[in-house]
């Protein structure tokens, strides 16, 4: 992708490079993010100066929508489909594939005969069967490595359970620096397993082997051969994932139960799909509890049909919240568990962040399955540079790992802005800033929002603070970072920032924008945001 990328945009490339193509762009997006579908417009756009020919306006999906990307991928495949097929009509005798007809699985599940209960290639239940090759751990191939602590460092009385957690890293070959991330591979917990494989009678010691059905699909990586039931659901199977469209359309074929195959299809109908999202998305119902609801059907799921059914667990990021320079053979991240109500009776919880927060290094050997991907901030290398650093909440994991780096290799210029709801509950790292403050290693900046009448955020401490922040980005070039919540914060800070240069720098608004994009085209502005 990258290199397709460099070359179409190549300035020597002729306007008429592609005007014999046609094409369609769909982007896959999330709304909450400052970049939007950022390369499908970019895509979109650069195609177009090349000469080539849109068969549609570019569509861009978005995850926030109430019915998710669905409500804008679907109409744009059934136009595509109609354009397609009235420029380049299908031959005679050829026709398209009717939706009533269910088409085959992508594998074939092959069970073994034998004892069921003889465990082969070390498929424990809670291990991760990896067989590791030479070179630094990657997603086909992560390194297990031991937690080494799991410390909470919010108050017991405090709502949310954050939590420190350390991996030892010794022997793994990984590096990494400030602004890089951790990926982690989690579980399913073993009660859901254990109930999805009663509500499909399967056995979860059966052994069995994975076949494709067309030699051109490859067979998944992470799942061994021979393989466990056991196994495949609790390391592979996403079965706490909210279930898409796709799911319910397929399931309705394995339906015997009319009432059912009704709502099933209703489901996953153009028209049902407020019902859906009111049924699934809104009370964020998983995978298994579906299932639970529709016990004709899921019992006449058949196993083969199990991989296009349930996606895989996906891998999930965490900022990296040490450095090597001060903790070596060691990864730290600030974990918030994630567990919140909805009108299900049943909290909802996080698959990975509940998992992790679960494991008890003290009891005995722990072991998490993870790698290190390249992050999106990087940090100057001129010591002489000053940065600002903007991490209310776990957004200030990454500047922790940076502060880190920085005071060890000798630079100043460090200044923290951090935010949480209160200074006795969730000021993460507390001890640990108040010492590199005492040794003018650090200067901190706090907004404690509950702890007084009238909330203060970091966006308040930004403008209290504007001479200094003009001083250090106007005459000191220092770079700017923001790190946390995707939802409100990012925007406040930028606005509040926006009105240093204004009241601090004399500039017009637009000036002040043209100003803060600048600073973003030169690196001197980062923002590293999730939802």
């Amino acid at each position: 992708m990258k290199n397709f990328w460099r070359f179409i945009f190549r300035r020597n490339l002729p306007n008429n490079a592609l005007c014999q193509l046609e094409y369609a762009v769909l982007g896959l997006g999330d709304s909450s993010y400052p970049k939007f579908n950022f390369i499908a417009k970019k895509l979109h756009k650069r195609l177009l100066q090349l000469g080539a020919t849109p068969l549609l306006p570019v569509a861009l999906g978005d995850d926030q929508h109430d019915f998710g990307p669905d409500a804008v991928v679907d109409p744009w495949m059934q136009d595509l489909w109609r354009k397609a097929l009235s420029l380049y009509p299908l031959p005679p005798g050829v026709s398209v594939i009717s939706d009533n007809i269910m088409l085959p699985p992508k594998f074939t599940i092959n069970f073994l005969h034998g004892d069921p209960r003889a465990a082969q290639n070390g498929q424990e239940s809670n291990s991760l069967h990896i067989d590791r090759a030479g070179g630094p751990p990657s997603e086909l191939q992560p390194f297990l490595s031991r937690m080494v602590s799991n410390s909470r460092v919010t108050a017991e009385s405090h709502f949310q359970d954050v939590r420190l957690i350390e991996f030892d890293i010794a022997g793994s070959e990984i590096q990494f620096s400030a602004g890089d991330v951790v990926m982690i591979q989690p579980q399913n917990p073993r009660e859901d397993v254990d109930q999805f494989c009663r509500l499909l009678r399967l056995d979860p010691n059966r052994q069995f082997i994975l076949k494709p059905n067309d030699a051109s699909t490859p067979l998944p990586v992470y799942l061994p051969q021979p393989c466990t039931i056991q196994y495949f659901v609790q390391h592979y199977l996403d079965i706490c994932c909210v279930p898409r469209r796709s799911f319910f359309e397929l399931l309705s074929y394995f339906a015997t139960n009319e009432l059912e195959q009704e709502k099933l299809k209703e489901f996953s109908s153009a028209l049902g799909q407020e019902e859906l999202y009111s049924y699934c998305n809104r009370p964020r119902r998983t995978t298994l509890e579906v299932l639970l609801d529709f016990p004709h059907t899921t019992c006449s799921i058949p196993p083969d049909y199990l991989l296009d059914l349930i996606p895989r667990i996906r891998p999930r990021s965490f900022s990296i919240a040490s450095s090597l320079l001060v903790h070596p053979d060691r990864i730290q991240i600030l974990l918030a568990v994630v567990k919140y109500k909805t009108r299900m009776s049943k909290p909802r919880h996080g698959l990975c962040s509940t998992w992790l927060s679960s494991l008890r290094p003290k009891e005995g050997d722990v072991r998490v399955p993870l790698w290190v991907k390249k992050g999106g901030m990087k940090f100057p290398a001129d010591a002489n540079t000053p940065v600002i650093m903007v991490g209310p909440g776990t957004g200030v994991a990454p500047f922790r790992a940076a502060i880190q780096e920085r005071t060890a290799q000798g630079k100043r210029g460090n200044i923290l802005f951090f935010g949480c709801r209160q200074k006795l509950k969730d000021f993460y790292c507390q001890s640990e800033w108040e010492d590199l403050v005492e040794k003018g290693l650090l200067t901190i900046f706090t907004a404690f929002s509950r702890d007084q009448e009238n909330k203060i955020y970091v966006q308040h401490r930004i403008e209290e603070k504007g001479p200094l922040l003009w001083d250090l980005i106007r005459n000191k070039h220092a770079w700017f970072y923001i790190a946390g919540n995707a939802k409100l914060m990012p925007a406040a800070v930028s606005d509040a920032l926006k009105l240093v240069f204004q009241s601090e720098g004399g500039m017009a608004a637009m000036e002040a924008e043209l100003f803060l994009t600048a600073l973003e085209q030169s690196h001197r502005f980062q923002s590293e945001t999730w939802s």
